[in-house]
């Protein structure tokens, strides 16, 4: 969907936008039920366990919950359909992935990682041991950023995974440390093992 500049929000995008924020600040998915998403970009119930999945296996559970626990997979859906990041854009080269393009030379993320990971797992991703799932993601990943120039959906995936679990609450202030107040500038400190960034320092959460 081409937006104009010049031109204001209508109800449809300030809702949608009201949903993402919601998701961010770690308000479950079924309360953004508001949000009316286009039927190519709906995610079936599979998508929404496959994102679920492969944002967990992107950010597992430690001492805090994972990205699949804070719904960072859903967030990751609405952010897509949306555009968010310029996921919405034409790529270079659309034929490369021509089966998952849309009119405008977008691609349908979600369901492009789906029939990947699916090929690659030799069938159900879904149903493929844990260290298999890990592997087979692992060298996705690695392919994708092998380069700058790939154009790779999964990058785009990724990054929303990572912005959606960095930007709720657990992430934002448990994983990462919270300042409300900074206090005075120390230029030099130990790094010690369990130093945490700071969520409200963005070089702390530059995710590129």
């Amino acid at each position: 969907m081409q937006q104009s500049p010049q031109r204001g929000w209508n109800r449809r995008e300030f809702v949608s936008a009201t949903a993402l924020v919601a998701l961010a600040l770690g308000v479950p998915a079924a309360a953004v039920s508001l949000t009316k998403l286009e039927s190519e970009d709906a995610p079936s119930d599979r998508q929404r366990l496959l994102m679920k999945d492969v944002s967990q296996l992107v950010i597992p559970r430690s001492a805090t919950p994972g990205a699949g626990d804070v719904g960072a997979g859903d967030f990751a859906i609405l952010a897509l359909a949306h555009g968010l990041d310029g996921s919405r854009s034409p790529l270079k080269d659309p034929t490369a992935y021509a089966r998952f393009a849309r009119n405008d030379g977008s691609i349908r993320h979600v369901a492009w990682l789906e029939k990947e990971l699916d090929t690659r797992a030799g069938g159900n991703f879904l149903k493929a041991p844990a260290d298999q799932r890990f592997a087979t993601l692992k060298a996705l990943d690695a392919e994708a950023f092998a380069s700058r120039e790939s154009e790779s959906p999964w990058k785009a995936i990724k990054g929303l995974i990572l912005t959606g679990y960095y930007t709720s609450e657990v992430g934002g202030a448990r994983e990462l440390r919270y300042e409300a107040v900074p206090g005075r500038f120390d230029p030099d400190l130990p790094l010690t093992p369990d130093f945490r960034a700071i969520s409200n320092d963005w070089t702390a959460v530059d995710f590129g």
